[in-house]
């Protein structure tokens, strides 16, 4: 038999950023402890509104399954004497289980038989085990920081008023913090709050939207809200723009979701929008509306938790909040662009970049000059580099800034475009930020790409400098982010770089006293940086060592590295890949041996076998195919090219004896292996491409 359970946990408001996140961890958690309970279960639903968190469990065991539990006691062998008599240890073994030594049973084991004591355990009632379940699945929930209320022990997220908790129809008999397990939810706070006597876990979902006025399905709570928002931002000729996370925010902070379209000053859309949809954004939860064009529109739409008689006066209230906001965001915009960033500068200076690395204002002069010298490698414009570099960081002591600490970089760009500062310049300015995140996009303008690259580097070669690596789950300054933005800017942008010369010259603009590591932190970033392309290359489903056989070669251009990457991915993909990449494994190990003392060339007198003929004929041909598009960087097109040598070589190792006594005969042989081993590895060390064993 199975029935339905329920458990819902009602609290006052939950922090509405962690609401799903506790929704999902609770339902987790109680089915963790059903399949540790080794209980039978269906459908594990969860459920989660502003004042409750619930989860339903369909088909669920009335009871745990019968099991036999088996004790093993010493070996036949040693149980019995030669008179068949039990022994000392067959009757303590007997007596410790509470039975006779002719209850027990034989069983073989791998070790012989064995006396045992089988016994069958019933099963625990469900009810009885749900109490600790839901206790534990709470328990574990990712709650930073508990509180306690009242004179209760207990401690959780918010305070608690009530437990709801049905198996079936029938109330479960438990205490969970301190509270009664009941047959009682409560409705919405407004609308119908008293409460609602829940009949069974069928019930729950219906009875809470009607009567309660509480949509309890976050799902489904969160489509209601998107589509009434499209609704309302239709009705005004608009598009509205929903932020995923701003939609799951306020998701979580409405129980019965009524959608309701405010306006604002037309006069506000004259400051930079994105100034205005941070603060209707961040402050007041709106969502805000731009035309067929993207062009914002002087409307909001705000989300109510009550279905007002007058919405009229829901929305005044709104309008009458966001005004003021809208008006601080006009008068710091305006008051800002009467000092140019290059004014600004000085302010740096008084901001702490990090204490052994200087100010920001220090981080501007090296930035910008590493950028120029970035410049001049890539044929880019190295004046507007180097400006774009000393300006870049002016907009972090604007007002704007402070009151808006998301518009660094953006409003960097309304002002150096205020300041009559070049375009290329201007963008710069919240480019330099771009990449922010694994899939974000790059910068657009060469000048922002030169920056955002400076920029990194900078960071990276100043922290490993003074000895602080990241480690473990501690990265204070984003070092495995900026690694990442660092190959993307230099792979995705096509920049043929070496990054062990920009981080060079990222070290020499560093006093060589503020730097600890000066002599070695070159090649830690180095290494730290390029290790970030095996998780790149993981993501891009590249197996480890593809990877692995293009970093043997030392390689430190990352662009150069990629092309590698793919073309011995592509390779692998051959059916010829496997047996060349394991002959040339076995080339590798014989060739360790004599290391230093294998001759360069081949003396074709010396060739006598027809095998290795025919692979000094196919080498030469192959080098002579090859070289031109190695050249060309084409390493693809060359490593399929390889391909066809395949059966020679594995017709080479069937008929040539390579470690023969003749010592001539032997060293030409390894030279001819050695020329082989080299039209390979001019690209990668595709013996790694055979997996350890």
């Amino acid at each position: 038999m199975a029935r339905e359970f329920l458990v819902e946990l009602g609290t006052e408001e939950l922090p509405p950023k962690a609401l799903r996140k506790l929704m999902d961890a609770f339902a987790e958690g109680v089915t963790e402890g059903l399949k540790a309970a080794e209980l039978d279960f269906g459908a594990v639903k969860a459920y989660a509104a502003p004042r409750r968190l619930a989860v339903t469990v369909s088909e669920l065991a009335e009871k745990q399954r019968d099991k036999q539990i088996q004790k093993l006691g010493p070996a036949v062998a040693a149980a019995f004497d030669k008179e068949g008599k039990p022994s000392k240890a067959a009757e303590g073994f007997a007596r410790s289980n509470g039975v006779s030594v002719e209850q027990l049973s034989r069983i073989d084991t791998d070790k012989g038989e064995r006396l045992a004591f089988v016994s069958e355990q019933k099963g625990a009632d469900t009810a009885t085990l749900l109490g600790d379940i839901v206790n534990q699945a709470l328990a574990k929930l990712p709650i930073p920081k508990r509180m306690r209320w009242g004179a209760r022990r207990a401690e959780f997220v918010r305070p608690v008023h009530w437990l709801l908790m049905l198996f079936g129809d029938q109330v479960v008999d438990c205490e969970v913090l301190g509270l009664k397990a009941g047959n009682t939810t409560r409705g919405h706070r407004f609308h119908c709050n008293r409460e609602l006597e829940v009949a069974s876990a069928s019930d729950y979902v219906r009875q809470l939207r009607d009567p309660g006025y509480v949509v309890v399905d976050f799902a489904e709570r969160r489509e209601i809200i998107r589509e009434q928002v499209m609704a309302e931002a239709n009705n005004v000729n608009g598009v509205a723009v929903i932020d995923e996370d701003l939609l799951d925010e306020v998701t979580a902070l409405v129980e019965w979701p009524v959608a309701l379209t405010g306006r604002f000053e037309e006069r506000f859309l004259e400051v930079p929008a994105e100034a205005l949809i941070s603060s209707m954004k961040e402050h007041q939860k709106y969502f805000h509306v731009v035309d067929q064009d993207g062009q914002l529109l002087p409307f909001f739409i705000t989300v109510s938790n009550i279905e007002s008689r007058d919405p009229a006066q829901v929305i005044h209230g709104n309008e009458r909040v966001i005004r003021p906001r809208l008006a601080d965001a006009a008068f710091f915009f305006e008051t800002d662009k009467k000092t140019s960033l290059e004014s600004r500068r000085e302010k740096l200076k008084k901001i702490v970049f990090q204490q052994h690395l200087g100010s920001v204002y220090d981080k501007t002069e090296r930035v910008a000059a590493l950028a120029r010298a970035i410049a001049e490698k890539t044929g880019a414009n190295a004046d507007l580099a180097e400006r774009a570099g000393l300006l870049c960081k002016s907009d972090l002591v604007t007002e704007m800034v402070f009151e808006f600490p998301d518009l660094q970089g953006i409003a960097g760009y309304y002002y150096a475009e205020n300041d009559g500062e070049p375009l290329d310049v201007a963008k710069a300015m919240y480019e330099q930020y771009m990449p922010k995140f694994a899939g974000d996009e790059l910068p657009r303008s060469e000048t922002g790409t030169l920056i955002a690259l400076a920029d990194r580097l900078d960071t990276l070669v100043g922290i490993f400098g003074i000895g602080q690596p990241p480690s473990g789950s501690r990265d204070p300054f984003a070092l495995r982010r900026a690694s990442l933005g660092v190959i993307r800017l230099l792979v995705e942008k096509k920049l043929d770089l070496d990054l062990r010369d920009l981080l060079e010259q990222a070290r020499d603009q560093y006093p060589r006293t503020a730097l600890g590591e000066y002599n070695t932190v070159v090649e830690q970033t180095l290494t730290y940086v390029l290790e970030r392309f095996r998780a790149r290359y993981e993501d891009q489903g590249i197996a480890a060592e593809v990877f692995m056989s293009v970093a043997a070669r030392k390689l430190s251009r990352p662009l150069d590295i990629d092309n590698r990457v793919h073309a011995v991915h592509a390779f692998s993909q051959l059916p010829e890949a496997e047996a060349l990449a394991a002959a040339n494994k076995r080339v590798s190990n014989i060739l360790a041996k004599f290391e230093g003392s294998v001759p360069s060339e081949v003396n074709e007198q010396l060739l006598q076998e027809d095998a290795e003929k025919a692979l000094y004929a196919e080498v030469q041909t192959a080098r002579t195919e090859v070289e031109p598009l190695y050249k060309a960087a084409m390493f693809a097109e060359g490593l399929a090219g390889l391909a066809g040598l395949r059966e020679t070589v594995d017709n080479f190792f069937d008929h040539v004896m390579v470690m023969t006594d003749d010592e001539a005969l032997r060293n030409n042989r390894l030279a001819l292996l050695a020329q082989l081993q080299s039209l390979f590895l001019e690209v990668a060390d595709i013996s790694l491409l055979v997996p350890a064993k």
